[in-house]
């Protein structure tokens, strides 16, 4: 992994309020991947005494770093984490 592309993960790690969102998700992602069900941000929000605006930005920064994907199904968002950038972290911090 890219040096460059490793700190925009680990930054955007950085904030307490989005590593606890990335958390959820991945927690959401894991417990609902062998029903197949999907992730709804709406479900994950409940728990968080922040604003939806908040939310918002920090679901956005986490796209950016690429630890997520979103997509629209109607009026709700669906969140994936993305396994790929899963594994190069595991990779890059433990040396497997």
């Amino acid at each position: 992994m890219e040096p460059k592309k490793a700190a925009k993960i680990f930054k955007a790690l950085s904030n307490p309020n989005r590593l606890e969102l990335y958390l959820k998700i991945m927690e959401c992602h894991e417990s609902e991947f062998d029903a197949g069900c999907e992730c709804f941000l709406i479900n994950i929000m409940n728990s968080f005494s922040i604003g939806a605006p908040t939310i918002s930005h920090h679901i956005k920064e986490l796209v950016n770093a690429g630890l997520i994907e979103t997509e629209k199904k109607g009026k709700l968002l669906i969140c994936r984490v993305n396994q790929d950038i899963v594994e190069e972290v595991f990779q890059l911090v433990f040396h497997k």
